[in-house]
């Protein structure tokens, strides 16, 4: 039986959807390798009736189209203060903090992974961010993380 109250599902991009390198041509084109389990897992929240969104520090092409390609709800891009980012979504949306999950990795993530109702990291997240999840993945960011995260607030009563 999933999470009950988990109606806002948001993570970070670099780190979290992908294995957090950053990939580079000669000529200068950027490069992300996403895994395809996240893909399905954002499928079935969708399916739960549950909002997504990714929110990233970064402001890339790449993840625009991925966003897109996954039905994202909410891309919010070069974002400083994730945390206000996050309520600003909570009370356009009519949910509370309480009712949202968010995937981090990085300190960047701190303050929101505290401040959700399900806060959580990957396993490859730093030690400051494990030291307040609610859930730390056994799989590692851009390794199905997201989609184990997912699956559990599908499944489990957390």
């Amino acid at each position: 039986m999933r999470e009950k109250n988990i109606k806002l599902f948001l993570t970070d991009c670099d780190g979290c959807l992908t294995d957090g390198g950053m990939y580079y041509t000669e000529s200068g084109d950027e490069f992300k390798k996403f895994n395809t389990l996240d893909g399905m897992g954002f499928q079935l929240l969708r399916e739960q009736g549950i909002l997504t969104g990714i929110i990233t520090g970064e402001e890339t092409k790449i993840v625009e189209r991925r966003a897109a390609k996954l039905k994202m709800d909410f891309l919010r891009q070069g974002v400083k203060d994730k945390l206000s980012v996050v309520r600003e979504i909570c009370d356009q949306n009519h949910i509370e903090l309480s009712e949202v999950a968010y995937v981090g990795d990085d300190i960047n993530d701190y303050e929101t992974i505290q401040a959700v109702g399900f806060g959580c990291c990957v396993s490859n997240a730093v030690d400051k961010v494990k030291s307040v999840s609610r859930y730390v993945s056994k799989k590692s960011g851009g390794k199905g993380a997201v989609r184990e995260i997912i699956d559990w607030v599908l499944e489990e009563d957390i």
